[in-house]
């Protein structure tokens, strides 16, 4: 699987905000749903020097080509797996409300929360036996 350095994905937050919060410059590549795409955020993300993975939009008597479809497809995959880990964290660890004074404290709490994460998810690939025979 290829790694992705930055991955950003966005959903749930106030519309108004998306030019602002999309994406910082140098943050490498941004995955959305079709909502957030429009030529203004396409024109910010080149202006942030970020890589586009927004997702193809189909409108009215115009419906989406097989090869839209298709890149929609490979879009998805990476932004589900995700979305799974940021739906396990909020839904299981109550990780996104974080109220610690200073960015440096908030920086160490979420890097405890991926650490738990990342413990949980090894604990269910060993228990499920998903490592491959000859990986270990």
């Amino acid at each position: 699987m290829k790694a992705h350095p930055t991955v950003q994905t966005f959903g749930g937050f106030d519309v108004e905000l998306r030019g602002q919060w999309l994406a910082a410059k140098g943050d490498g590549e941004v995955y959305a749903d079709s909502a957030y795409r429009s030529a203004e955020t396409e024109a910010l993300l080149a202006e942030k020097q970020v890589t586009s993975r927004i997702h193809e939009r189909a409108y009215r008597n115009r419906p989406l080509t097989e090869e839209q479809k298709e890149s929609n497809r490979q879009k998805s995959k990476i932004r589900a797996r995700i979305e799974h880990v940021f739906g396990f964290m909020s839904q299981s660890m109550k990780g996104f409300y974080l109220r610690y004074i200073g960015r440096r404290r908030n920086a160490a709490a979420i890097g405890l929360i991926n650490l738990i994460y990342n413990l949980a998810r090894y604990e269910q690939i060993v228990r499920l036996k998903l490592l491959p025979r000859n990986a270990a």
